[in-house]
Parts: C-alpha cells; sequence; structure tokens
C-alpha cells in the first residue's frame, strides 16, 4: 500500500482538488467517485446526490473543508490542502468502502491531520474512484484555529501503511530510509500512457543522466553527453556567474502552454543535483591512472570480482562507494550488449539503482579501475568476438550483486536489498543467453581425450573438493579448451589452475566449472612468464601430494561438504568471484552509442 502526500496551496485549492476528485479524471479514469468517509461522517457527497447538481455539491463541500482556513483570514498559513492518494498493489484483494474508511481514519490519524478522538482536529474526506485505490484531502487548520502537529507525517504514514498492509493480507512493502527516487506522478503516468510511452519523461531523463554521470570525466563533459543525447539542459546561474544547479527537459515534453517541462536533477533524485554529480566526478577522477594496456572487459571483471572483498572486508564509506560503481557500470553495459540481451540489462540496471542509494557516504578512491575500464569498453563498445569479455563481466556482476543483497540485509536497507534481488533476475536471464553459445564456441575447441584426462588430474590436486562437480559439468570441455589455449600461449596448465582456484575460494560458486573458465581465460591471455622464472617458482614452491586419478566419464555428484571453506564467506548458492589486478585508463576512439530509450 502506498501512501503520497501532496500539498496545495491558493485560494482556491481546496476547489481545485475536490473538483479533480469528482471529476472525470485526466483519462476518464474516474469510474463512480464517492465519499467513503469524512471528519464528521455526514459531509455533502457529490458523487451520491441525484437531485443536485454535482457542482454545486462540490462547491458546498469545499465551503465547508475550507471553513477553519477562511476564519484565518491573512494569517492562515501557505499551503493549506493536504491531498494524501493511498493505492493498493494490483493483486490485492479489492477492500469495500467499509475497509477503505477504516484506511483513511488511520492514515489521518497517524499524520497529525485527525488523531482519534480530537474533535477540534482538521476537516477531511476520503474519496473512492477505483477498485484499488482512495484520495484524502483535507485542510491544514483545525477546527479550533490551530495548526495541525504534523512533523514527520510521511514517515508516520508509511509506517501506518505497512501496519495496514499486515492487518488486510495485502501486498507487504519494505520499510525505506528516504533516499528513493521521486517516483512519477499519476499525472505523468497518465500522459505516458496517453502517448503510448512506457516509460514517463522523469524516467527517461533520470536514465540519461545516470548514464551521463557514468560516462563522463568532467562536468563540461556531463553537460555535453547529456545535450548529445537528447536532452534540453538549462544551467542554474547565480548573479556571480557560478553555476550551481540545472534542469533538465525532453524535446516534445511541453504543458498546456507549449513550454518545456523542467525537472531539476534533485528532483530526479537525490544523489543526481550538481553538487553531488560534481563530488562524484571529483572523487573518481582526480587522481590520474597510468594507462596500462590490457583487455577491459578483463580488467572491468577483475574490478568487478574484487566487489564481494571489499563489501565483507572494509568499511561501510567504501562499500558504498563500490555499489556506487557498481550501479553506474550496470547502467552503461546495455549500451555495449547485443540487442537479444539489452532489454534484461536494462532492467536490471533500473532496479539496482535502489540498491546503489543509502545514508551512508560513500568513499570513492577504491573505484578508479572499475569506472574506467567500463568507461573504456563504452567509448569502444566492439566486444570480444566471441562474446566472452560480455560473459566473464556478468558473471563476475551477479556474484558482486549478491553480496549487496547480503550487505543490505546486513544494514538492514530492505528496499536496497529487495532492488538486488530483482536485479539478480534479470542478470541472471541475461548471463544465460549470453554465456550459452559462448560456452558451446569453446567446448568445439576441446582437446583430445588424453589432454582432457591430464587436465583432470590437475583439477583432482588444485580443487579436489569440486573436482567431480567440475567433470560433469556441462562446461568441462569449455574448461579444458581454455586450459590447452593457456598452454598454447607458454603457461603451465598446472599453474595456472592453481592460479584460478587461488584467486578466490569456490565455495560460494553455484557452477565452478564456468568461474574457472572465465577466470583461466584471463590469465591465459597474459604475458607468459619465461621458462626460467617458471623454474624458479616451481623451486621455491611446495607442492601438493599427488591425489589418485579421476575418470572423467565416471564422476558422480559428491555427496560430502566442501573443504577448505573460510569463515568470511557468505553462503549465497550462486556465482563464484575471483580477484586480480588491473587498471585502465579511458580513451575515446570512437562515438559513443546513444544513451536514450
Amino acid at each position: 500500500m502506498i501512501p503520497k502526500i501532496i500539498l496545495g496551496k491558493g485560494p482556491k485549492a481546496t476547489r481545485r482538488t475536490i473538483g479533480y476528485l469528482f471529476g472525470k479524471g485526466r483519462a476518464n479514469e474516474h469510474i463512480d467517485p464517492h465519499l467513503v468517509a469524512s471528519w464528521n461522517d455526514f459531509a455533502p457527497d457529490p458523487g451520491r446526490s441525484a437531485h443536485r447538481d454535482p457542482k454545486d455539491v462540490m462547491d458546498q463541500l469545499a465551503a465547508q473543508l475550507d471553513q477553519p482556513v477562511q476564519m484565518l483570514g491573512d494569517k492562515a498559513p501557505e499551503f493549506t490542502v493536504w491531498h494524501c492518494p493511498v493505492r493498493a498493489a494490483p493483486e490485492d484483494p479489492i477492500l469495500t468502502d467499509e475497509q477503505w474508511a477504516v484506511v483513511a481514519r488511520r492514515i489521518v490519524a497517524a499524520a497529525g491531520i485527525a488523531p482519534e478522538g480530537d474533535e477540534e482536529a482538521c476537516r477531511w474526506v476520503a474519496v473512492r474512484h477505483a477498485d484499488d485505490h482512495i484520495h484524502i484531502a483535507a485542510t491544514l487548520v483545525r477546527q479550533d484555529g490551530r495548526r495541525p502537529q504534523r512533523d514527520y507525517d510521511k514517515r508516520a504514514v508509511q509506517s501506518e501503511a505497512r501496519k495496514i498492509e499486515v492487518d488486510y493480507g495485502l501486498r507487504r512493502l519494505k520499510h525505506g530510509d528516504g533516499t528513493a527516487a521521486k517516483r512519477p506522478t499519476s499525472k505523468e503516468h497518465f500522459k505516458a500512457k496517453r502517448l503510448g510511452q512506457d516509460a514517463t519523461a522523469r524516467e527517461v531523463l533520470r536514465l540519461r543522466v545516470r548514464r551521463a554521470v557514468a560516462a563522463a570525466s568532467s562536468e563540461a563533459e556531463f553537460f555535453a553527453l547529456l545535450e548529445a543525447t537528447g536532452v534540453t539542459v538549462r544551467p542554474k546561474t547565480e548573479p556571480s556567474g557560478d553555476v550551481t544547479g540545472y534542469s533538465v527537459a525532453l524535446p516534445g515534453d511541453v504543458n498546456k502552454q507549449g513550454e518545456p517541462i523542467w525537472y531539476a536533477g534533485s528532483t530526479l533524485a537525490g544523489d543526481l543535483s550538481l553538487p553531488k554529480i560534481r563530488q562524484r566526478l571529483t572523487d573518481t577522477h582526480a587522481q590520474p591512472i597510468a594507462a596500462q594496456p590490457g583487455n577491459p572487459w578483463h580488467q572491468a571483471t577483475a574490478a568487478t570480482e574484487r566487489i564481494p572483498h571489499h563489501l565483507i572486508h572494509s568499511d561501510d564509506h567504501v562499500a558504498q562507494g563500490q555499489l556506487e560503481a557498481l550501479g553506474a557500470a550496470l547502467d552503461l553495459l546495455p549500451l555495449t550488449a547485443p540487442a537479444a540481451v539489452k532489454t534484461e540489462l536494462e532492467r536490471a540496471a533500473a532496479v539496482f539503482e535502489r540498491a546503489t542509494r543509502s545514508r551512508i557516504t560513500a568513499d570513492r578512491d577504491s573505484t578508479h579501475v572499475l569506472r574506467r575500464s567500463v568507461q573504456a569498453i563504452w567509448c569502444n563498445p566492439t566486444p570480444a568476438s566471441d562474446g566472452s569479455g560480455l560473459a566473464m563481466l556478468l558473471d563476475a556482476a551477479l556474484t558482486a550483486v549478491a553480496f549487496a543483497m547480503h550487505w543490505h540485509r546486513k544494514h538492514q536497507h530492505a528496499q536496497q536489498e529487495a532492488a538486488a534481488q530483482q536485479a539478480l533476475v534479470h542478470l541472471h536471464t541475461a548471463y544465460a543467453q549470453v554465456a550459452e553459445p559462448v560456452l558451446d564456441n569453446l567446448a568445439q575447441r576441446a582437446p583430445a581425450l588424453q589432454t582432457k584426462h591430464r587436465y583432470a588430474r590437475h583439477i583432482q590436486q588444485a580443487a579436489p573438493e569440486y573436482a567431480e562437480r567440475i567433470l560433469q559439468d556441462r562446461a568441462w570441455d569449455a574448461l579444458t579448451a581454455v586450459l590447452a589455449e593457456a598452454e598454447a600461449m607458454g603457461h603451465n596448465a598446472a599453474t595456472v589452475l592453481d592460479q584460478a582456484v587461488n584467486q578466490r575460494s569456490l565455495d560460494d560458486a553455484r557452477n565452478p566449472a564456468r568461474a574457472l573458465t572465465w577466470r583461466i581465460q584471463r590469465l591465459g591471455q597474459r604475458h607468459a612468464p619465461s621458462p626460467l622464472a617458471q623454474a624458479a617458482k616451481a623451486r621455491s614452491t611446495t607442492h601438493r601430494p599427488t591425489a589418485a586419478p579421476v575418470q572423467p566419464t565416471a564422476a558422480v555428484p559428491s555427496s560430502q561438504p566442501s573443504r577448505g571453506r573460510r569463515a568470511d564467506h557468505v553462503q549465497l548458492g550462486s556465482w563464484g568471484v575471483s580477484s586480480s589486478s588491473a587498471s585502465s585508463q579511458r580513451k575515446r576512439s570512437a562515438p559513443p552509442p546513444a544513451f536514450g530509450r
């Protein structure tokens, strides 16, 4: 159940509100509008006065509501109308008028508009014109001439709504912390529907601004990227010439007077105000990082794989910075993805947005590599020819988002936890579509049976607790293919396999074979050490005892618990992660893809 408080002002604010509530609606959506409750239980009802002109009854109702306000004359408050739509979820049972009346009384009591038993409270009415919601309208002067005590009414109303959900068996929403982006209004939703658009102007602008922030390396570039994607920008300039804010509009999105409808950055989301954007750009681009050659997909994957470590071991400020960087990566990723998975990635980014914001201040010092490597991918969006770059990055992102969900649960961030959980669903769908063809292609390059048997012995030595699962997995042939390619590049198969296993435990990997495939593919493409260096490393390393050879064709699922489990691992039952060191610098070698949708 979602309540939303709107304040109205002006000499005719009450009459305008009543006229809207008992009118046809902006899209003729108001069906049978009528009162379900009022401050005195016998207020005039324009929807149930068959023998009178409805406009006359609306005038009478508005006059009665306004009477305490009019008595104050010039001493009346600036805002005189308190308007609160209360909407149930589509899957909720339909409440009766009597039940909605109880809901309305509980809401006005919680808000301080009309505390239970207070006969001198504000005047209010509850109007129903649809199965799933009511509108509560009140005037903000008590009948004794005083102002209502409605401190923190938004928080109080939300808290009461959570209790109502329990009492009536409705869909239970998550408690928030006040950091969520502002929802589109009903008016904006109806306008988008009328124009045949999937998203409101507010949602489109928020997406484009977030992408511009993720892609930009300076404030000037941020504004240039917005304009390049069809967003009209209006800076807020002080008399001194300093720019202190900005507003954005979509071409063609105009009001009745034909003027653009402007949205300030701070009204799109709290973290999209100009001061917040400046701080983010300063934090993430103030310290130059030397250019390092390498595959940006691999560098972004390595940086993403380090996010779980930060969420477990770093302080909350560093963890919050990592979540912001992950959200920025997800914002840009759809622009580089194949059309078949673009929609799922856009949905994942849209829902994960909520998981990037909390009341914890972000420390972004450790996020430079991820941001710049993803920016490098965006600037030159051609992925690896076989799609493995996107597949391995999505694999790392799945694990990072799963750990983000756990981190938010630990901090009792209910809405953020739910957002991360929803993002996992979309990311997993996209990952499956990307990874399967890549793995099938690798499997076709699997080496001969004798070589696969040798690799099986290496698996038994490097990861004995996972050997049987890996050898019977569909990805086993793909894993042997990347091991063979690593050997062709001059690596020692046993050594590179050890490195892959030791990068991070496989305890939280739902599919160890796939996790090792992506790790070894990245390791195998690095510069191979010389034979002399390999020999020196072999002399300084204590060899593990040789385990009994494994027959790949006879592998069966193991019922033994995994060994060597570290205490700091989060048991998510999902996707494996690894950790490696990489850095990158943003390069603009191609025109950026469009941000719009």
